[in-house]
């Protein structure tokens, strides 16, 4: 009976933080010492050692110095880098963007705060390309994705954190195999959706041609996914790529979509390598070789490479400290804390049970894959990982499983459902949706995010565990 309540009061805590403002962590934390004092008769100070400051501190150390990297305007750097290289070739935009989101997510920005900064820029690059806004929103969200699974990222945060728990290696390995099925899929998902999309659209605008804009935005028979190409329903003609403004005209997009820093830098200034932004980079890749060449723990290696930055410009430490995803900090902690208790009543024993029930460790790691897809799609991918991650462990450590698969399987499906409409990603690329084709870019997004949550557990598994 206290299994089921746990269970039940989980559950309810993902409901309520999805469909509310409340923070789902905030909820967690109270129902652990409500669960755990109540129910079980745990003490207060039981339920407290299951805070799991490890983990904090690595997402602490994570997201101040992306914070940093943000606001020094190395971020923009990047971006006026990747503007500049596109030049006039239209096949380099979608591969540009990518590449820029993947490096965002690899160097610790949470999904959603990668897509946030590409977004805005590569939906207009895009469009200027006659690029459709759900193409091109499928190419960022798989590099967030590709990226996602770093040592320094969230994601990768909680799926090393699994690995680790199973006694396995292989945090490199995760990695890849999470970037390069997130390149394929990125690649099949814009030649899809460029392909199909762009033939609909073309044969839609032909016999509207001599229609105003705003019948156009009224036509009723317009499809879900074809309505999301830019020029459809909007009146807003397919863009030739000769009619690219300049390198520098397209630039102004990124220049002007920056936020204004709290350390007293001109946001409006040309974006070039300066001496701050040159540590920045320095420091990324310290990071990088740290924590994957010396094995230092992410969160000691992240604090101490802000320490650093920090020394140089001391203004930038109210704006990173303010800007930090607090909120996410609280929703994982707070999850894992939750999930803590849950271990320490037996329930995630009867859960593991109950997976086992299966008799085969590969049947239950597709069934867990496929849950994780659905649950997330709806809710935190973070949270989801976290709460699921102490019955992945067995799996991982079954020796007849290989541990990174398993692990990468579970993953990966957990994140390409981000860009359902009802997760932040999702949302985020709505929020970039043109007027009057919100409702259909919305109803694009989640007919993709289904197709994720049916194809992807499998073929994942596949690959990783099956095969």
């Amino acid at each position: 009976m206290t299994t089921a309540i746990a269970f039940t009061v989980l559950v309810v805590a993902f409901l309520w933080g999805s469909f509310t403002a409340v923070n789902a962590g905030l909820i967690a934390v109270v129902a652990a010492f409500v669960i755990g004092s109540l129910l079980a008769d745990l003490s207060i100070d039981t339920v407290i050692a299951q805070f799991p400051a490890d983990l904090f501190f690595i997402l602490a150390g994570a997201t101040l110095l992306f914070a940093i990297v943000r606001l020094t305007g190395t971020i923009d750097l990047l971006a006026h880098w990747a503007e500049r290289a596109v030049g006039g070739r239209r096949g380099l935009v979608p591969v540009l963007m990518f590449l820029l989101t993947a490096v965002l997510a690899s160097a610790g920005a949470f999904t959603p705060a990668a897509v946030a900064i590409v977004a805005p820029v590569a939906l207009n690059l895009g469009a200027r390309f006659g690029i459709n806004r759900l193409a091109m929103g499928l190419v960022i969200v798989s590099g967030a994705n590709a990226g996602a699974f770093s040592p320094v990222n969230p994601f990768g945060i909680v799926s090393n954190k699994i690995l680790r728990d199973a006694d396995a290696d292989g945090s490199l390995q995760l990695y890849l195999n999470s970037f390069i099925f997130n390149a394929v899929l990125a690649v099949l998902g814009f030649l899809v959706v460029q392909t199909l999309l762009g033939r609909r659209a073309a044969r839609a605008e032909s016999p509207r041609s001599s229609r105003t804009g705003a019948d156009e935005g009224t036509e009723g028979g317009t499809d879900a996914l074809a309505a999301a190409v830019p020029g459809t329903g909007t009146g807003t003609s397919v863009a030739d790529p000769g009619d690219v403004p300049p390198a520098d005209a397209r630039t102004a997009t990124a220049v002007a979509s920056r936020p204004v820093p709290d350390d007293g830098l001109d946001a409006s200034a040309p974006v070039t390598l300066t001496p701050m932004r040159a540590l920045t980079l320095a420091g990324l890749v310290a990071l990088i070789v740290l924590t994957l060449v010396f094995e230092v723990d992410v969160g000691v290696a992240a604090l101490a490479i802000s320490l650093v930055l920090l020394a140089v410009r001391p203004g930038l430490q109210k704006g990173a400290i303010d800007s930090m995803p607090w909120s996410a900090i609280l929703l994982v902690t707070g999850i894992v804390t939750y999930v803590g208790v849950l271990v320490e009543i037996g329930a995630i024993k009867a859960l593991e049970d109950a997976i086992a029930g299966f008799g085969s460790g590969s049947l239950a790691t597709l069934v867990t894959s496929y849950l994780v897809a659905t649950v997330s799609a709806f809710a935190s991918t973070t949270g989801t990982l976290a709460a699921i991650s102490p019955a992945v462990v067995p799996l991982a450590a079954d020796p007849a499983l290989s541990a990174v698969g398993v692990v990468s399987a579970i993953s990966i499906a957990s994140s390409v459902v981000d860009i359902s409409p009802m997760s932040t990603t999702g949302a985020l690329l709505m929020a970039n949706a043109e007027g009057n084709q919100e409702r259909a870019f919305f109803r694009a997004l989640l007919i993709w995010a289904i197709l994720m949550i049916a194809v992807v557990p499998v073929v994942a598994w596949a690959v990783f565990v099956a095969l």
